[in-house]
């Protein structure tokens, strides 16, 4: 058989069970026919909780700390992009392309910094700019991607913004794409946008790279293609008709949504109380980065838009797929559905994401089909977006260009491979918090820790008797040996950390 094709698909701030054979209330049957004919990663984590070192991490196969993304709003330096899986795979003969959201350099920054998906530097590429970008030789990208924000006129923007602007309609449609066609009592964030669904992002990822597929890629050379869709992150503006295929009334809700910082480190509450330092954007890090409490109502509403933009993606990916039939493909391509990060989507009376790390906001999605891989088969082992390069290069014969933090997930595909743990690190700087954060976090089959290394608190919770992460076991003399364990696999981290990157803006 020929070396397979590679198809990465990706979600933003998308949790782990929010999949309808996971048993919520989510229409999702491509994603659900996906997992019936591949292996599903029950325990994946995220490298870090936030969608730049996340990204980045994706790209690199390193921990944040190491390839110097530690925080939002820090570029990714080029020379050790250029070297990730998709400039590793590139070198081991593949046409690689990118399709959608990348957000490996700041969108919002204090001045032009010259990068492509700078909104400030984005005019200096012309409308025949298409790559290399990262490693990957075509990119067609949005910029940002998420609708509290108008997409950018040209000459700014990159591709998405130039077909939104194409027929100089562009404000009518902004106009439409921020009126709620409904009443969402109230929700934060939350509104069925009447953009018509034609100019919608989502839709257009999914185009750009079936348009490729059919007509641009070199079909006599294997492919590696990342495609990365903007949502469900927020705001929560799923456009109509999909905002309303699933009723409020009906939508599952979490069992503990009561915000509390009782028994948790102090971080917690500092996240969410703390005046960010970052005066110029303290306003916006308060009102979009962080949510109020909801009432079950509010709460309602925001899980049933969110459920429309996962089912809204799910059309796309089975759009995809029936275009990898269609070309006879779809028996030699590896195609993995991922999400960079999670949302805590109402557990703990919290929305979106931020340094604590439960379950909701730490898992994501991970499903793979292909050649080689077994079919309706459930993994619980803790893995990582990080070894996704790993994987791809154990499959395709290609040789990594930096060194690795993950592994190879094919011997655990294929059955005899076993993982104890999974890492996750952020480095938050006080512009986000009011606060300086270093957060270093495991997970393992049953237990979780994150310690804060500046001050030594921490949080522990077992994911067995307590998988709703209401006890904190830190402290707990009976807890010392779990504890002690933990700690030993977060100290296990290679020894090849960086200093903190330069902050060049917020996001």
């Amino acid at each position: 058989m020929n070396r397979p094709n590679i198809l990465l698909i990706s979600a933003d701030q998308q949790r782990a069970d929010c999949l309808g054979f996971m048993g919520r209330k989510v229409k999702t049957p491509h994603l659900d026919q996906m997992a019936a004919e591949g292996t599903h990663f029950t325990a994946c984590i995220t490298p870090s909780v936030v969608c730049q070192p996340a990204r980045a991490s994706i790209l690199t196969g390193q921990l944040c700390r190491t390839h110097g993304v530690n925080d939002n709003g820090i570029d990714l330096d080029p020379e050790v992009g250029e070297k990730g899986f998709a400039g590793a795979m590139a070198a081991a003969g593949y046409q690689t392309a990118f399709f959608g959201k990348a957000h490996f350099s700041t969108y919002h920054t204090y001045e032009p910094t010259g990068t492509p998906e700078c909104l400030r530097s984005s005019a200096n590429y012309g409308a025949d700019w298409y790559g290399p970008y990262m490693g990957f030789n075509h990119v067609e990208l949005m910029l940002v991607g998420h609708n509290w924000w108008a997409p950018e006129k040209p000459p700014a923007g990159q591709h998405y913004e130039r077909f939104y602007h194409m027929d100089g309609r562009g404000d009518e449609k902004t106009r439409l794409m921020w009126e709620n066609a409904g009443d969402t009592k109230g929700a934060a964030q939350t509104w069925h946008s009447r953009l018509p669904v034609a100019w919608h992002n989502t839709p257009w990822t999914a185009d750009r790279f079936i348009e490729w597929l059919n007509h641009g890629r070199d079909t006599g050379t294997p492919f590696c293609t990342w495609v990365s869709f903007p949502d469900p992150h927020h705001p929560f503006d799923c456009p109509e008709p999909w905002s309303w295929l699933h009723d409020p009334a009906q939508v599952d809700l979490p069992k503990h949504r009561t915000r509390s910082y009782d028994g948790k480190p102090w971080w917690h509450r500092a996240a969410m109380e703390n005046e960010p330092a970052d005066a110029k954007y303290a306003e916006i890090r308060k009102s979009y980065s962080r949510i109020p409490e909801q009432t079950d109502d509010q709460l309602r509403e925001i899980v049933a838009n969110t459920y429309g933009q996962l089912a809204f993606i799910d059309h796309q990916v089975g759009r995809m797929m029936i275009a990898l039939k269609a070309a006879g493909l779809s028996e030699n391509t590896i195609v993995i559905y991922i999400s960079d990060h999670g949302d805590w989507l109402g557990d703990h009376g919290l929305i979106l994401k931020g340094p604590m790390h439960y379950e909701g906001l730490l898992r994501v999605p991970m499903i793979v089909k292909g050649p080689g891989v077994p079919a309706a088969r459930a993994v619980d082992q803790p893995v990582s977006t990080l070894d996704l390069g790993p994987t791809m290069f154990d499959y395709c014969g290609a040789e990594p260009l930096l060194a690795q933090h993950g592994a190879s997930l094919r011997p655990v595909i294929e059955g005899d491979g076993i993982r104890d743990f999974a890492l996750n690190e952020w480095g938050l700087g006080p512009g986000r918090v009011g606060v300086a954060l270093e957060l270093r976090t495991v997970r393992t089959r049953t237990h979780k820790m994150t310690l804060e290394l500046n001050s030594g608190a921490g949080e522990l919770y077992d994911l067995v008797a307590d998988p709703h992460e209401t006890a904190n076991l830190f402290d707990t003399p009976g807890a010392a040996g779990i504890r002690a364990e933990l700690e030993g696999f977060i100290a296990s981290r290679p020894d090849d950390m960086t200093a903190h990157g330069q902050p060049v803006g917020t996001a």
